[in-house]
């Protein structure tokens, strides 16, 4: 009996260590393991293939109008390429050697070989169409051009000729005849352009809130002007009136004069008045006042085609002694 009970512990010992013995096999053996993997996985490779999903990375990739296959990394450099190049172009209009060159009245700026910015004389035909009759200038040739821009233009093509030496803007208009200024007209100029210089740069005053037409220098003298209470009001005065202002208040004309002076005399400034640095003064002037072209001649008491200082106050009556430059502002 206990021989039996020996033996079927035996048995029941064997078959309760098989199962443990497997399990430790399936543990240590690398086969073990990777069989069941592989065969699991088979299935989802079938049904998810890898294969398949190469397109959609390179849908991604791949934009319209590209080859298919170009590198992406040439595809951005190309974009960056051709980005630089547009902001090199930008940088070459923006250096255009014309943008802040300044050509004198009937040239324009040209670039030449070596992209060095030169004036050449513009061509009449490509200037503005005049609007109507008041744009229209009048030249010392006694012809009437259709705006300032084809007279200088004219006048450009003319240069080095004794013809384009000799014209020059006469005024502002429709060339017209003009009555010639008698000796006693001459001598009454003076004093109507005297009382008009001193009633500008008093409108002038009334008018700076931020110094845009006159400097602080200016403003202070004009304001004593200004304030004086036997100053003259603008308005139509009689010839001997206006003689009569000038000598009881004549201090009133000192800076008046000598300011006109400073207005005019810009290209260059050297303390002498040609008669192109005359023209904005004389060309509005001369249909008005006949006697205006025999006015500045005068001044030019040496003939020398240049007004000084010294002759433009002789002009206006300013003694001789109330001359200053400083004063030229």
């Amino acid at each position: 009996m206990r021989v039996w009970i020996i033996f079927l512990l035996c048995l029941s010992g064997k078959a309760l260590a098989a199962p443990m013995e497997e399990d430790a096999i399936a543990v240590d053996d690398p086969a073990a393991v990777e069989e069941p993997v592989v065969e699991e996985e088979l299935p989802v490779e079938e049904e998810y293939p890898v294969e398949e999903e190469v397109p959609a990375e390179e849908e991604v990739i791949i934009e319209e109008g590209d080859e298919v296959g170009v590198n992406p990394v040439q595809v951005e450099t190309g974009e960056e390429e051709a980005f630089d190049e547009a902001i090199d172009a930008e940088e070459v209009i923006t250096e255009n050697p014309c943008l802040n060159h300044h050509c004198k009245k009937g040239k324009v700026c040209e670039v030449d070989d070596t992209n060095a910015p030169i004036c050449v004389c513009q061509d009449p035909t490509t200037c503005p169409a005049a609007v109507g009759e008041f744009e229209h200038v009048c030249g010392t040739d006694n012809k009437t051009f259709d705006s300032s821009c084809h007279f200088f233009a004219t006048k450009c093509a003319l240069e080095g000729t004794k013809k384009g030496h000799k014209l020059h803007l006469d005024y502002i208009g429709p060339c017209k005849y003009i009555a010639p200024c008698q000796e006693n007209e001459l001598k009454e100029f003076p004093l109507r352009m005297r009382d008009w210089l001193k009633n500008v740069l008093v409108t002038l005053y009334e008018r700076d809130e931020d110094n845009n037409l006159l400097t602080e220098k200016q403003k202070l003298r004009v304001k004593k002007i200004y304030e004086n209470e036997k100053r003259l009001q603008a308005g139509e005065h009689t010839l001997d009136l206006l003689a009569l202002d000038f000598e009881k208040n004549y201090n009133m004309y000192i800076f008046p004069v000598h300011w006109q002076f400073g207005q005019l005399d810009q290209h260059p400034v050297d303390g002498y008045l040609t008669h192109t640095e005359l023209a904005p003064l004389r060309a509005p002037l001369i249909p008005m006042e006949h006697c205006t072209t025999s006015f500045f001649e005068m001044c030019d008491a040496d003939s020398d085609k240049y007004i000084a200082l010294e002759e433009w106050a002789q002009c206006f009556g300013l003694k001789e002694q109330d001359v200053d430059k400083d004063m030229v502002i």
